[in-house]
């Protein structure tokens, strides 16, 4: 099994962006055409893509909702979708169009049997978002910060049939400085469930350590600023993860 390489494509109004620190009056724009984005990623190889709807995470509910749908119907992989999705509906709308698997996060720490419940109707298909902020849990999109522990929140949905937990370092994301691969690991040795890792992925290095983890229950990876930046090329993080 290889390390899956998820290029990030990040959506607030309509737009292609990257945030810093997860502060969303610290956008940059890095294009208007998201399915144009996804198209070149598919172009590079990717075979997965993981797309937030950051006005979303905040409304509670679909803001780009159009911008979303053109990914899909441009992307030839899988689609991996978070942000504001926080009810059955929701869940089976995306899922409808075509969607691969579904991000939870908010939710997960507010309403965990809706979480289980999706989980075991839709086998394979939700991820549990552990947004992480001083090694408490991030809500709402990480604009709130819980008292539950990181590990306990992971715990909850140890036997919940969840895909994955994805696990970002909000101190860290969209600051270039390297994947807090420590926690990661550590996150996933504590659980049984596959970490997806995010948050600050600098360069090909953070590919390479993380692809040594693999048999310690690390998935895959989330990059986006670094892609953007140029720092990270994606054909050759793509190719060393395959490599294993």
């Amino acid at each position: 099994m290889s390390l899956i390489v998820f290029p990030a494509i990040d959506l607030k109004g309509g737009q292609v962006v990257r945030l810093a620190e997860g502060d969303m009056g610290r956008a940059t724009v890095y294009g208007d055409d998201p399915a144009a984005q996804a198209s070149l990623f598919a172009q590079a190889g990717a075979q997965h893509l993981h797309v937030v709807d950051l006005d979303g995470s905040f409304a509670g509910h679909a803001v780009n909702a159009e911008a979303v749908e053109g990914i899909v119907r441009t992307f030839p992989g899988h689609v991996q979708l978070g942000g504001g999705i926080r009810n059955r509906e929701a869940v089976e709308r995306w899922f409808d169009l075509g969607v691969s698997r579904i991000v939870i996060g908010t939710a997960a720490l507010k309403d965990p049997e809706f979480v289980k419940e999706v989980a075991r109707d839709f086998p394979g298909g939700i991820v549990v978002a552990v947004d992480a902020r001083d090694g408490f849990v991030a809500t709402d999109g990480w604009a709130e910060k819980s008292d539950m522990e990181v590990i306990d929140l992971a715990r909850r949905f140890e036997d919940a049939g969840v895909a994955a937990l994805l696990f970002t370092d909000v101190g860290r994301d969209g600051m270039l400085k390297g994947c807090n691969i420590d926690a990661t690991v550590d996150l996933a040795l504590a659980v049984d469930i596959p970490v997806i890792a995010s948050g600050g992925v600098a360069g090909i290095s953070d590919i390479r350590v993380l692809s040594l983890h693999v048999n310690d229950g690390i998935e895959g990876v989330i990059t986006g600023r670094a892609l953007y930046d140029g720092r990270l090329d994606l054909a050759t993080a793509l190719a060393l993860a395959a490599a294993g």
